[in-house]
């Protein structure tokens, strides 16, 4: 190692330029993203990694790693502005809290900017469009949310689909942590249905035959935001390379990887 350094610190400046990536280091675990500069700051992102395609714990290098698609948005934005990325995993209805104590310098969680949540922290411009949908055992088809009335529908906490439940004619509303825990509630016959985003439902009713997705009509789509504390100077800088990554297609390439969907 010694010796390596000291052939480094000879060369010229021309060589040094091209060598930069063999002299340098660069580190990962499960939560962070670090690039070979040790001049660039380090933001912390709180997720709710539950939300799989979002962003779930994968251990099937055996390792667990936060993985997901809102988890590669963030690291093509860490790398167009120059930041290294540390990853905290907590439940949903605690993300916003913890940009407000300054837990946490982003959240990103496939988060809509609704009217109250913008009133708590500041959003990004939308980077995902998705919408709701109704999941049911086979047999159990829902046409209209007021197919749903007098029964038991389970929903995240402190999500925009809990809102659009809370509207259900004398629905009996069943609202837990995580959406592995949503489901299961109607996998396992303790709830009648549950709301939950497209993209999420999919994944459930590949890996579970025995439910079926109901798409309803004129149900509100959702934009997903990255949420920041109020007055954060990293909102617009974060909306720049949003755009760019509009425009340069990445996001699109991104949405097919982890979708198979176009945005």
């Amino acid at each position: 190692m010694q010796k390596l350094m000291k052939v480094c610190a000879a060369a010229t400046a021309v060589a040094l330029m091209t060598a930069v990536t063999g002299c340098g280091t660069s580190s990962t675990n499960s939560n962070t993203a670090t690039s070979s500069s040790s001049s660039e700051p380090t933001l912390v992102l709180a997720t709710s990694a539950d939300y799989k395609p979002y962003e779930y714990h994968d251990t099937s290098s055996g390792q667990d790693k936060i993985v997901g698609f809102d988890i590669d948005v963030a690291n093509a934005i860490a790398k167009q502005l120059h930041f290294k990325v540390q990853i905290e995993d907590m439940d949903f209805d605690g993300l916003i809290a913890a940009l407000q104590a300054k837990r946490a310098d982003f959240v990103i969680a496939g988060m809509t900017p609704t009217a109250a949540r913008k009133k708590a922290v500041d959003f990004s411009d939308v980077y995902y469009q998705a919408e709701n949908v109704v999941l049911t055992k086979k047999g159990h088809t829902v046409k209209t949310m007021n197919d749903l009335s007098g029964e038991k529908v389970a929903v995240q906490l402190g999500s925009v689909q809990e809102t659009a439940a809370q509207s259900i004619p004398n629905v009996k509303l069943d609202s837990l942590d995580t959406i592995p825990t949503v489901v299961q509630e109607v996998l396992s016959n303790r709830a009648d249905a549950a709301v939950i985003e497209n993209t999420v439902a999919t994944g459930y009713v590949k890996s579970n035959p025995q439910l079926q997705l109901n798409k309803i009509a004129g149900m509100t789509e959702n934009g997903s935001a990255i949420a920041f504390p109020k007055g954060s100077p990293w909102t617009k800088k974060f909306d720049t390379a949003i755009e760019k990554m509009k425009q340069d297609g990445q996001l699109q390439q991104l949405a097919n990887k982890w979708f198979g969907g176009t945005q």
